[in-house]
């Protein structure tokens, strides 16, 4: 195919030169309805590029198959079967892929580090989780992703699992054994979803962690808004192999998505899939020296520590790591990852990717360049002799592995849906949450509907939102109360 075609782009510029009068949604008419302060907020160029994809880029019956050739175009530059684009971000991406594995109470093995998307799909679908324990550093109070032998062993205990599901890169960059764990799968003759959300760039180049369909994988949800060039929202889950159904997978994600999807998230990802098949290994040469760089700078600075490889790879640990995810351990300065994230946005307008008790990330993407690193570093330069006046991290009760793992006692569905009351959350240790309670980011439950709390996940929670931890799907946002199911008494 010719990689050189954007169709959705060219769809849309050929529209724009010559437009229809439309009678249809978008009520705003190509901007001319729009209020005149939402323009100047958001541009006219926004709105001009938003119409229907059936019946606006396309025909009403969608006879030039423009989406179609776009997806085609994007399979091809990566290597799998088939591409589906996603309007409504990895979440549904990953929920369209597990119940095109996996139905109600049927089994699904599922590394316990994974988003609450994941979860949300566990939810919906009725799947009862087999869970899979990731590989947990208790010095760096980390978790990285499961091992093949975890897979293996879950799989001889549970041959009915209808498949598996692994997180890699995780928002850590910590990478899982793909090939292995896809090897297990298919002595099973099962499939491997893999949610590589943080793994857009993975493909377009050799230096960068092998990407999941490389690796084996049967089906691979990716974020293009994370890593890549596209706007929020925008995902693709890409597909090979015979052990899922096109048709299905198809199905599943048209059960979920919207009837009304954005030509602008469609058009970004078209043009993304561009830019990468023709200067992506350029680009990416310029972004991983740039990181090495950036890396050895903040290295020199005291009371930073970089995470690398020799910490986070190996035996017992991941087997691979994105050098893109700038990881920094700031304990040596006497204060925490919160503290500091929001020293850095306060004082020099600097967000970044996560902030943990110890930790905080800067995500670097091929679009940096010297200038925003030296913005980085200037920053972290002033944080390391602010440092003093930060105060000392919050105590925050960080449970050994054992504790923070719960046992799943009802179906994450049956707890969520059934009948639930609020508790005090110093009285919610032995109870049977009702719902997920999520440190975010990265957005990995602690705790999930169906689980027994116990004392060290509840101290966990309550001293991590006191000392700055964003908890934000708890029914109760300053989490004095726990949402638990309605237990009948014992006789």
């Amino acid at each position: 195919m010719d990689q050189s075609q954007a169709p959705v782009l060219e769809a849309l510029a050929a529209f724009q030169a010559n437009p229809l009068t439309t009678f249809t949604p978008p009520g705003h008419r190509q901007g001319r309805g729009v209020d005149p302060r939402t323009l100047r907020a958001l541009g006219a160029d926004v709105f001009r590029a938003d119409v229907l994809a059936t019946g606006g880029l396309d025909d009403r019956t969608g006879s030039r198959g423009i989406l179609e050739h776009a997806q085609q175009l994007m399979a091809e530059a990566v290597g799998a079967d088939h591409t589906f684009f996603s309007t409504c971000g990895s979440s549904l991406s990953v929920k369209a892929a597990m119940l095109a594995v996996a139905g109600p109470h049927e089994k699904l093995l599922v590394g316990r580090d994974a988003h609450k998307s994941v979860v949300s799909g566990l939810i919906l679908a009725g799947i009862r989780p087999v869970w899979v324990e990731p590989q947990w550093d208790a010095q760096l109070h980390l978790a990285h992703p499961p091992s093949p032998e975890s897979f293996r062993r879950k799989l001889r205990e549970h041959p009915d699992a209808r498949g598996a599901l692994v997180t890699s890169p995780t928002p850590y960059g910590t990478c899982a054994d793909l090939a292995a764990i896809a090897e297990v799968c298919h002595d099973a003759d099962r499939p491997l979803i893999v949610d590589e959300a943080w793994g857009a760039h993975l493909p377009f180049h050799p230096q960068l962690p092998t990407w999941a369909m490389d690796a084996g994988a049967d089906v691979c949800v990716t974020s293009v808004h994370k890593m890549g060039s596209a706007l929020e929202q925008s995902s693709v889950f890409h597909l090979q192999g015979d052990l899922v159904d096109p048709a299905v997978l198809k199905q599943r994600e048209d059960l979920l998505g919207t009837t009304s999807p954005s030509v602008l998230v469609h058009a970004a990802l078209d043009g993304w899939r561009r830019q990468m098949t023709q200067h992506g290994r350029a680009l990416y040469d310029h972004a991983l020296d740039l990181a090495e760089d950036v890396r050895s700078r903040i290295a020199a600075l005291d009371g930073l520590h970089v995470h690398g490889r020799e910490d986070f790879c190996g035996p017992g640990h991941a087997a691979d790591l994105d050098p893109l995810q700038v990881i920094i351990d700031v304990s040596a300065l006497g204060t925490g990852g919160y503290r500091a994230g929001d020293w850095l946005r306060s004082h020099h307008q600097l967000t970044l990717h996560l902030c943990d008790h110890r930790r905080i990330s800067a995500q670097l993407t091929h679009a940096d360049d010297s200038s925003t690193a030296d913005r980085l570093l200037a920053g972290l330069t002033e944080l390391v002799d602010a440092a003093d006046g930060l105060g000392p991290a919050p105590r925050i009760h960080v449970p050994d592995p054992d504790r923070l793992r719960l046992e799943q006692v009802r179906l994450p569905r049956d707890a969520f849906f059934g009948p639930v009351e609020q508790v005090p959350i110093e009285k919610a240790a032995g109870r049977i949450a009702a719902e997920m309670l999520t440190p975010y980011p990265p957005g990995i439950p602690a705790a999930l509907p169906g689980e027994r709390l116990n004392e060290d996940v509840v101290e966990y929670l309550r001293t991590g939102h006191a000392g700055g931890m964003l908890v934000p799907d708890s029914a109760d946002p300053e989490l004095c109360s726990v949402r638990v199911t309605v237990e009948e008494p014992s006789r």
